[in-house]
């Protein structure tokens, strides 16, 4: 029998005013380990909120920056469904997590923040998903000068699901709907929907019918 993570069995809450730290990529890949050993479907979620104050990339190295990097990589592909709730201003570690979630919930008067490190903003792997999930129209500013993103044009922009008074409601229904995935699978169509911006219609035909093929075989012995 497959075991669903509820709302409250796997909690990641990232500070985004912290910059990357061993203590949070450990916290992180602790996390991952459980829902890997304990859960088959469900959610994990993340509470994302801060952004980095000036000077925050005093104590960081490439080495550093390169372990956190991966371990929200691992966090992206987790066989389970994620989800994230922003409050208040994200940025930093806590905008990283967000925009690796498969689910983002914001609360009303959010703010996506990127954050500026040196005399520029920051480089990092938030950049790169930004550019891919939101597109460059409205996100240039943000991207080049840290202007923040004001929780609604992130929605309208495809980086935030929902936008919401009570973000505890609608990560209830999500983790409801959830329960009944199991977490390989939903791996499995993160993975497809991933790779669909990167491929060609006969590029991916392949992993689709593979897939398929998987699905008509489960079914069958069900």
């Amino acid at each position: 029998m497959v075991t669903a993570a509820g709302v409250d069995d796997l909690v990641l809450r990232v500070d985004g005013s912290r910059p990357p730290s061993a203590a949070e990529v450990e916290a992180v890949q602790r996390l991952c380990d459980r829902a890997e050993d304990d859960f088959g479907a469900g959610v994990l979620v993340v509470y994302a909120s801060g952004a980095p104050l000036p000077g925050w990339t005093r104590t960081l190295d490439v080495g550093l920056v390169t372990k956190w990097e991966r371990t929200v990589r691992r966090l992206e592909r987790l066989g389970l469904t994620t989800v994230a709730v922003a409050a208040g201003d994200c940025g930093g570690i806590a905008l990283d997590v967000l925009l690796a979630a498969d689910v983002r919930i914001a609360a009303a008067g959010a703010r996506l923040v990127v954050p500026v490190g040196g005399d520029a903003t920051w480089p990092g792997m938030a950049l790169y998903r930004l550019a891919r999930q939101g597109g460059a129209r409205g996100l240039r500013r943000a991207a080049l000068l840290g202007t923040p993103i004001e929780a609604e044009a992130a929605a309208s922009a495809g980086l935030i699901d929902v936008v919401t008074e009570e973000p505890g409601g609608a990560l209830a229904e999500v983790a409801a709907a959830a329960a009944a995935m199991p977490g390989s699978e939903v791996a499995i169509r993160r993975q497809l929907m991933l790779e669909a911006g990167q491929q060609s219609f006969d590029e991916a035909l392949g992993a689709h019918l593979a897939a398929c093929d998987r699905t008509l075989r489960r079914a069958a012995a069900s």
